[in-house]
């Protein structure tokens, strides 16, 4: 089964559960927000996929964050930040075992399939 992290409210994310439904596609889905992101869980998507496609720097938070916060928030620092500010993580993402996929678009949607 696939484990989708997001946002309930993003539209993204959405659109995601609504096409795993209708590709017969096994799924669970958890909102970062409301049920909380562990910094274990966060490290690991950011050693698997890399701080810069993990964080999102489309987003309202990270346009209020600091200068010297977005340095942190593409090294060292990125982990506890994103824990702490869950709607900086790049949505959704999709768990399958150890793979860690990010967003929603052809590739990912592709790959999803080839599971």
């Amino acid at each position: 089964m696939i484990k989708v992290n997001g946002l309930k409210s993003c539209d993204t994310c959405k659109k995601a559960l609504k096409w795993l439904t209708t590709e017969g596609i096994a799924h669970d889905f958890r909102d970062v927000r409301a049920d909380a992101v562990t910094l274990d869980e966060v490290t690991r998507w950011g050693g698997v996929v890399g701080w810069d496609k993990l964080v999102n720097k489309a987003s309202t938070t990270w346009r209020g964050l600091t200068d010297a916060e977005k340095a942190d928030a593409l090294g060292d620092g990125a982990a506890k930040l994103l824990v702490a500010n869950p709607t900086l993580i790049k949505r959704p993402v999709f768990e399958m075992g150890k793979t860690v996929l990010i967003g929603f678009k052809a590739d990912q949607q592709a790959a999803l399939k080839a599971i």
